[in-house]
């Protein structure tokens, strides 16, 4: 894809001068390694369930085990698939700049990359967590089920993820919006922009003062406010953004 060169040099520049940048990743960085997406894993065995009939703590309570098997079957399809240019440039990036990484993603291709503290609004395919724990569970053996359960209370372990109908995670929320004040530079990668409140964050970026450049090879509802937009593959377009040196960081 052709990417307008005059665009590239202004993206480089804002780059150049920024002092603390705030990038912002969603499932499109992620599609281009070949992560499926939510819709496109149900295949198979799995052909016939909805999203909401797998991805809800009440659908867990009711069905433990299919559940778990669904997730785990993510794994093993995130598991086969690499980081691309993407995911490289960005930790990169964050050796020549202060970066804070907020994805929506979680699939690990961020650390995987090699970035560090990503801060993880939706959490992690690969981190299990109990559900309604006795608070002896994390020094307990699990029971090998499927799900585990506790040996002590009989909890059930689940999957570390933001499920329909939950909160973010508190502190992740909460960092994610600090840094959206503070930095002076927002990039917004693979993202649609309908997704709230991650959505809100460039705005919050724009709103006290940083410039927003978005990174879609698709429009997104985020390009009427941005200050530049790139319509192009972010592992195509960030390692043309990268500071002089970034590449052999």
């Amino acid at each position: 894809m052709l990417i307008d060169a005059a665009l590239l040099a202004d993206a480089r520049q804002r780059i150049e001068a920024a002092r603390h940048i705030l990038v912002l990743t969603g499932a499109g960085i992620s599609a281009e390694s070949g992560v499926p997406t939510f819709r496109d894993a149900l295949t198979g065995l799995w052909a016939r369930f909805d999203p909401e009939e797998l991805a809800t703590e009440e659908a867990f309570r009711r069905q433990p085990q299919l559940v778990w098997d669904w997730y785990e079957h993510r794994r093993e399809l995130v598991a086969a698939v690499q980081p691309n240019p993407g995911h490289v440039a960005v930790a990169r990036l964050a050796a020549l700049r202060q970066v804070t990484l907020v994805t929506q993603n979680v699939d690990g291709l961020h650390q995987r990359a090699g970035s560090s503290d990503v801060i993880e609004l939706h959490g992690n395919l690969f981190a299990n967590k109990w559900l309604d724990g006795c608070g002896r569970c994390e020094a307990a053996p699990d029971d090998g089920g499927r799900p585990p359960r506790c040996v002590h209370c009989g909890a059930l372990m689940r999957p570390g993820v933001v499920w329909f109908g939950e909160e973010l995670p508190r502190v992740a929320r909460y960092r994610a919006e600090h840094a959206a004040e503070q930095c002076d530079l927002c990039l917004v990668v693979g993202t649609s922009g309908m997704v709230y409140p991650a959505a809100a964050l460039p705005g919050v970026a724009r709103d006290n003062g940083a410039g927003v450049i978005v990174i879609n090879p698709q429009p997104s509802a985020l390009d009427a406010t941005a200050d530049l937009v790139l319509q192009a593959p972010a592992g195509q377009c960030l390692p043309m953004l990268l500071p002089v040196g970034a590449a052999s960081a």
